[in-house]
């Protein structure tokens, strides 16, 4: 019975591994051709070029934002999703997941009609604050803000259920108020968790195309202007940018996967 149970898990890793290469194959094999076409001319003119670097920095600068108001707006959502009972929370959770399932040239419509030149808080904001969202660095933050959310609440909310109640209700006892014993017991055993969120939000904000191209189209981010010069030169131009552009991302997130993982924790002590 050992042997044949042996066997079958030989088998069952046999199989998932077949196809869990299939699903990286899958992932890889258009980056691997992607970075094959380049030449180190075309990578070089597209690296060179202003409007392509201006675009990358306003993506990752834009990102940043958005992935740090995602984190002031993100993290109390969640917590009360993960720790407390309120009517409506279940609808509240829904609503959380529903930017991951409206196609995101409907996001961009129905941002620029609420946020755009005539619309109602584009119009009230413009006038407390003077910030106009169409065609705008702000209006870039909104929209990557919208589709992006979700994955800090999630993975704040499934951090905080991680924790065991128990640790929050002795720091409770002992005297602790509850903003003490959020800041010093629970977000400590979160904040991995919250930080994870934080950069798929990032990474999601940098990706994004189909609800900026409509709300703010100038000036542009990096997925805007590639789309851009495929619309003009088709895929010779629009491919060195593409690769640039997947460089500077992926130095970024092997950076920040290096502060969360090592560097952070051995700030930490450990």
């Amino acid at each position: 019975m050992a042997a044949r149970l042996g066997g079958s898990a030989r088998l069952l890793i046999l199989v998932f591994s077949v196809l869990a290469g299939l699903a990286l194959l899958f992932v890889v094999a258009p980056l691997v051709q992607l970075f094959a076409t380049q030449t180190p001319s075309s990578f070089g003119h597209a690296a060179a070029d202003p409007s392509v670097r201006a675009a990358i920095a306003l993506s990752v600068a834009t990102a940043f934002v958005t992935a740090a108001i995602a984190l002031l707006l993100g993290v109390p959502l969640a917590y009360l999703l993960a720790r407390h009972a309120f009517p409506g929370k279940s609808l509240a959770a829904a609503l959380v997941d529903l930017p991951l399932a409206v196609p995101h040239t409907v996001v961009g419509i129905a941002l620029l009609l609420t946020f755009g030149r005539t619309g109602w808080l584009g119009i009230l904001l413009g006038a407390l604050t003077g910030v106009r969202f169409w065609g705008t660095a702000a209006g870039i933050v909104v929209a990557m803000l919208y589709v992006s959310l979700p994955y800090t609440v999630n993975a704040a909310r499934i951090a905080f259920e991680a924790i065991e109640p128990d640790l929050e209700h002795a720091s409770r006892t002992l005297g602790a108020g509850a903003w003490v014993t959020f800041s010093r017991v629970t977000l400590p055993l979160a904040w991995r968790g919250i930080l994870t969120g934080a950069m798929l939000s990032g990474a999601r904000a940098l990706s994004e195309f189909g609800a900026i191209v409509i709300l703010a189209y100038y000036p542009m981010v990096a997925p805007v202007k590639i789309y851009d010069l495929f619309l003009q030169g088709g895929l010779s131009g629009s491919s060195a940018a593409a690769v640039v552009f997947l460089l500077v991302v992926l130095v970024i997130f092997a950076g920040l996967r290096w502060l969360t993982r090592g560097g952070v924790r051995s700030g930490l002590g450990g």
